[in-house]
């Protein structure tokens, strides 16, 4: 798993621009297991088990990392953006970044401190006041490589750093698909659906359609959540805690996940001894949104790994908590087949 994990985050794949990463997925799939691509994007997939279970069951991650995406060529040369998805601009400013399918060095940035009024310091950054400077010495130069609708990536390498921690661009969700992989290519006591969903940084566009042709009972969706367990934040805006294991939650901004799975989960988690632990704020969404309201409903539940810095260019994770996840999905999807 944590080989996939590397390689599917130095794959670029934003909302839209997914193809790299399915490529990659269907590659690396268990030769016994059948897929097809929907006309959204979505990678499904379908692995038989030694045992078939009373309910469908379906587990998803998605695709997709945030990014940003040209959306003019100025006068200059440089290039105004837009986000593909949720990115702070004050994360940023400074960081080198790869553009277009030509794979062009560039870097962001804005206005040098020393132009700034006192009250704009005081402001955070908005996406309007940053741009890309790939070197291009006007308009008609730089049009001879970007145009607008080209995406930007942040460059920044897969790192494994101090007690177990991991740092990258795209860990959401590039670690739930490689939890997948991993369940893809074991031997399944039961059959499961597997889908790798599109656009879900844009609204959950993917899983919707995925879900409405599975047509699931059950729904797993694997995730990563933010935990903001760093000094100087306390109680329930900790969110959730590095090293405490997988995260399971009662609630979020786009669900109210299913009681009986969420009780079987940390049932599971005490019997089997897998850290576990749920969210302390009722915040964020994932897929879950969109799957537990399709078609008749969807009993859902979300597994998520606890990250720091969500959507920026150095998510960072503790390869404890993805085993912890890894152990405690495969679980649910036994108990799942049971219902």
């Amino acid at each position: 798993m944590m080989n996939h994990l590397k390689n599917l985050c130095m794959i670029n794949g934003a909302s839209g621009d997914e193809g790299s990463v399915r490529n990659y997925l269907i590659s690396n799939l268990d030769s016994k297991a059948e897929y097809h691509t929907d006309n959204l994007g979505n990678l499904i997939v379908f692995k038989k088990g030694r045992k078939s279970p009373s309910k469908k069951i379906m587990l998803d991650a998605h695709m997709d990392e945030v990014g940003l995406i040209v959306t003019s060529v100025k006068e200059d040369g440089t290039l105004t953006v837009n986000e593909v998805g949720g990115v702070d601009p004050s994360v940023v400013t400074g960081r080198q970044v790869i553009i277009g399918k030509n794979g062009l060095s560039g870097v962001i940035g804005s206005r040098a401190i020393h132009n700034l009024s006192a009250e704009e310091r005081e402001k955070v950054p908005s996406m309007e006041s940053i741009y890309v400077d790939f070197g291009a010495e006007n308009k008609e130069d730089a049009e001879k490589y970007v145009l607008p609708g080209d995406y930007i990536y942040f460059l920044q390498p897969y790192e494994e750093f101090g007690d177990g921690f991991v740092m990258s661009k795209a860990i959401d969700d590039r670690f739930g698909c490689a939890l997948l992989l991993e369940l893809i290519n074991s031997n399944l006591e039961y059959d499961a659906y597997f889908t790798f969903s599109v656009q879900e940084e844009l609204g959950l566009r993917g899983a919707k359609t995925a879900a409405y042709s599975v047509k699931p009972d059950v729904a797993i969706v694997v995730e990563t959540t933010t935990a903001s367990d760093i000094n100087g934040v306390s109680g329930s805006k900790r969110v959730c805690e590095l090293g405490k294991g997988a995260v399971v939650s009662f609630m979020d901004r786009s669900t109210m996940y299913d009681k009986e799975l969420y009780n079987i989960a940390f049932e599971i988690a005490e019997n089997k001894h897998i850290p576990c632990q749920t969210k302390s704020m009722i915040a964020g969404g994932n897929n879950s949104g969109a799957i537990h309201v399709t078609g008749c409903g969807v009993k859902t539940i979300a597994v998520s790994l606890p990250c720091r810095y969500l959507h920026s260019p150095s998510c960072t994770a503790k390869i404890s908590d993805m085993k912890s996840c890894l152990e405690l999905v495969s679980e649910l999807l036994a108990r799942a087949a049971e219902l």
